[in-house]
């Protein structure tokens, strides 16, 4: 299990700071504040991990794949193929989550579930990237289990379909305890770690 300590709104002295007390991964919801904490903690490039949780724009992608390690949100192909097209070839691939809308919320992004499978199949054989798994934010309330289940199952059908993902990006500071018992990788955790946003 990975934590990945969702910095977003809170100013790179505390992504420092969190950094010091041993965590090593970050994610980041917007691209331009993530860029600018990039560049603030230059001095930790080489052992610190940047994950774009949040929506990508086509006329982004550029500085994402410039300087993320992480993108969490893919959920079209152009997106896929401007990161693998932009990714430079001295860094290594690109880590992707595929965006999933489990709850089918008008208000989220990602994929339906019955379009995952042919879009990872498609990501996966794009160059300089790397199929890491999908990302979902459930809805919450008594259906959460569910969703979360839903998502593991998802995950489980790609890798019996030969993809090498290993990352089920699920539960957030709310909903930890019903993402592990559905068997996520990855919880992105904010407010528990930074305090409450302001």
């Amino acid at each position: 299990m990975q934590l990945l300590a969702v910095s977003k709104t809170f100013p790179a002295a505390a992504v420092r700071e969190a950094f010091d007390a041993g965590a090593r991964a970050f994610g980041e919801n917007y691209v331009q504040e993530g860029l600018a904490k990039v560049e603030a903690l230059v001095d930790l490039r080489g052992r610190i991990e940047w994950h774009l949780i949040g929506p990508l724009q086509s006329n982004k992608t550029r500085p994402v794949a410039e300087q993320f390690d992480w993108v969490h949100s893919v959920d079209r192909l152009k997106i896929a193929e401007r990161l693998a097209e932009q990714r430079p070839h001295s860094l290594p691939p690109l880590n992707i989550c595929l965006q999933v809308n489990i709850s089918g919320e008008a208000s989220k992004s990602g994929l339906a579930p019955a379009d995952v499978a042919a879009l990872a199949h498609q990501v996966a054989a794009l160059p300089r990237l790397r199929l890491r798994g999908l990302m979902a934010v459930p809805e919450p309330g008594p259906g959460a289990l569910a969703q979360h289940q839903a998502m593991a199952a998802l995950f489980e059908t790609l890798k019996a379909e030969g993809l090498a993902v290993d990352t089920l990006s699920l539960g957030m500071s709310a909903d930890l305890e019903d993402a592990i018992l559905a068997g996520s990788t990855m919880v992105r955790v904010g407010s528990a770690i930074f305090g409450a946003r302001g």
